[in-house]
Order: structure tokens, then C-alpha cells, then sequence
């Protein structure tokens, strides 16, 4: 009672408080309603439908019974209010409420070549959402580098190493955003690409990115060079061929070496080992090779929004979380790239959330 009876306290200010401390305990429902809807196929059957289609359509195209009517309708109203979809009706004297898809909702959709389901459902996976129940323990005991390590006994890259079901669904939820990237790549940067020889996609897993690109570069070899278990049974087709090893140990040459999505994953003791080794691969300065670096460069306030900063920070705990790794400032990125011996870099904002570094010897 004390608490009311101060002047100093701002009881509208108080409840605003409640309110956004509610909202943060409650965003894993966001997450999980926009899992289901993808698990359940929503986007895709709006789409097949063909135009606005009304609550009870939808739940016979579910096969959900009628006593659950309602609680389609609250999951597609919080879905709504996310903008995954948005309300319309079937015809002007229809007065029941109808779906359609929006922008957004297109990218869950399973035969969109350019689809996000497999990497919402990949980040979603249990495996992954396991590590945040013990992220406070593992903050006060130093027995597990990661949180990760804490919730399953061992690093994520051994987890995935003897588990085919979560290298299944990593290597999926990295390839459905290969092709996007490459998409706006050829549209915005192609001279990145042109003119080499050889590439080499460094951990470029199944190559989904690399096979757009040897599509664009007839000229060009490609190698996609990652662990054995990822590459095992990939066949080579025309200009790309498949490599297994260690890019610790070693990496194949090539005139320019491409590291997407990468670095982000390691340590800066590793990121340096790594970069020296792709060094190694393009040799000497005057032999004209550079590496092409696509990650995220976290903390530029003047051009992210508060929406991407967000996004990005997210990121980072997810890699402090899986991996004991993280996302760079450009201060960061350029301390790492010093250590490793490289001379200068070129930096462009054309990936959203990401960049694309043109990194020389």
C-alpha cells in the first residue's frame, strides 16, 4: 500500500511498465504460433485455395475438427496481428471474415523456392530451444563453454556431427537462405563475382548459394569444400564439385574464396585461423584473389533500424548461446581482419541484415 501513496510514483507509468515486461515474457508465443502455422501448411493452402478463404474452409482444408473452430480463429488473429496474414472477404455480401496472404506470408510458403520455412523450422527445433532453459545456470558455472554444452553434454558442431536429424535440419535452414542471398547478390553486386577462375564456397554446406552462382558463371569452377558428413553423397554437375575436410587444417585454392554466414560462428581465435588459411588459398597479393565475406555487422546505429538492430542482437545471443561465438561490430570485424594479415576491405549494405566484405591480401 506504501506504494500508492507516493506522488513520486507514476501509477500510468507503472502499468506501461507491466505491459512491456508481459509482451517480453510472452514473444515465444509469436514464435510458436508462426511454427504451427508453417507446420500446419496454412500459407500454402490460402495460397492453393485462390483467393480469400473464410475460417471454415480453412479448417476443412486442415482437417480440424468444428469444436476447434474458434481456436483457429485466435491463432490466425495473432498471426494477423503480426502481419504474417491479413483479413479480407470472399465476396462484398459475404459478412464472414476471410485470409489472404501478404508479403510476409509468401515466405512461408513450402513450394516458394525462396521459402523461410525450413530455417523457422530448423531455429525452432527443440534441440535449439533447449540451451535457453539453462542459460542463468550456465552464466554462474564454468563446467560448459555454451549453454548448449550444458543442455546436451557437447558442442553443437559434435551434436551434429553422429545426429543426422539436426544436421538435416541445420543444413536445410542455411540452404533456404542461400538462394535469396544469391538472388540479391546477381542483382546488386554480380562484379563481385566476375572475372575468377576458381571459387571456393568455405563451409558452404549442400551449396545451395554456390549452385545459383556457377549458373551465372559458366567459366568459373566452383567447389563447395565443407565436412565430409555434409558433402558425403553430393554429386558434382558441370562447373561445381564437392570437397570434404577441415578448413582449420587447410583450404582448397581458389581465386576467390567465399565465406557466407561463417564467421559468425566462431570465436576470434578461430575467426583468425580461418582467415589465414583462407589467406593461404588465394596467395600472394599480386595473384589478384580476395575473399567475400557475407555476416552480419552489428552496432551501426546510423543505418539499422530499430527493428534489424534488434534482429541482430537476437543473433548474437543465439550465438553465445549455441556456439560461443558472436556478432562483429566493423571495428571488431576490422581488428579481425589486421590480425589475420589483410590489408583493406570494402564493405556494402546490400544483404538487409547483413553485408557483403570484400576482404584483400
Amino acid at each position: 500500500m506504501d506504494l500508492i501513496k507516493g506522488d513520486e510514483i507514476n501509477l500510468d507509468e507503472l502499468l506501461e511498465a507491466q505491459a512491456h515486461v508481459w509482451n517480453h515474457t510472452f514473444r515465444f508465443i509469436s514464435s510458436m504460433s508462426l511454427k504451427c502455422a508453417v507446420e500446419l501448411q496454412i500459407p500454402d493452402i490460402i495460397h492453393n485455395h485462390g483467393q480469400a478463404m473464410n475460417l471454415s474452409d480453412l479448417a476443412l482444408a486442415l482437417g480440424i475438427h468444428h469444436s476447434k473452430l474458434h481456436c483457429l480463429h485466435r491463432l490466425m488473429r495473432i498471426l494477423i496481428h503480426s502481419g504474417f496474414f491479413a483479413e479480407s472477404k470472399t465476396n462484398p455480401t459475404d459478412q464472414q471474415k476471410a485470409y489472404v496472404l501478404t508479403p510476409v506470408s509468401h515466405l512461408l510458403r513450402k513450394d516458394n523456392p525462396l521459402s523461410s520455412t525450413p530455417f523457422i523450422l530448423g531455429m525452432l527445433d527443440p534441440v535449439l530451444l533447449k540451451p535457453w532453459q539453462y542459460l542463468s545456470s550456465w552464466f554462474q558455472n564454468l563446467d560448459h563453454p555454451t549453454a548448449f554444452s550444458a543442455a546436451h553434454g557437447e558442442s553443437m558442431w559434435d551434436y551434429a556431427g553422429h545426429e543426422p536429424r539436426m544436421n538435416h535440419f541445420f543444413n536445410d535452414a542455411m540452404a533456404s537462405d542461400g538462394l535469396l542471398a544469391a538472388s540479391v547478390v546477381l542483382s546488386k553486386c554480380k562484379g563481385v563475382f566476375e572475372g575468377f577462375k576458381s571459387v571456393v564456397d568455405v563451409a558452404g554446406g549442400t551449396g545451395t548459394i554456390t549452385k545459383v552462382l556457377a549458373k551465372a558463371f559458366p567459366q568459373t569452377e566452383f567447389t563447395v569444400f565443407d565436412l565430409p558428413h555434409v558433402v558425403h553423397g553430393l554429386q558434382r554437375c558441370e562447373n561445381l564439385k564437392y570437397l570434404g575436410g577441415d578448413m582449420f587444417e587447410g583450404v582448397p585454392h581458389g581465386d576467390m574464396i567465399m565465406l557466407k554466414w561463417i564467421l559468425h560462428d566462431w570465436s576470434d581465435q578461430d575467426c583468425i585461423k580461418i582467415l589465414e588459411r583462407c589467406k593461404e588459398a588465394i596467395g600472394k597479393k599480386e595473384n589478384g584473389g580476395k575473399i567475400v565475406i557475407m555476416d552480419i555487422i552489428i552496432g551501426n546505429q546510423e543505418l539499422d533500424e530499430h527493428q534489424s538492430t534488434e534482429t541482430k542482437l537476437f543473433f548474437d545471443m543465439e550465438m553465445m548461446v549455441c556456439l560461443d561465438s558472436q556478432e562483429r561490430s566493423e571495428q571488431q570485424w576490422s581488428k579481425l581482419f589486421a590480425h589475420a594479415g589483410f590489408s583493406h576491405y570494402e564493405t556494402y549494405h546490400i544483404l538487409g541484415l547483413r553485408c557483403l566484405i570484400e576482404l584483400f591480401p
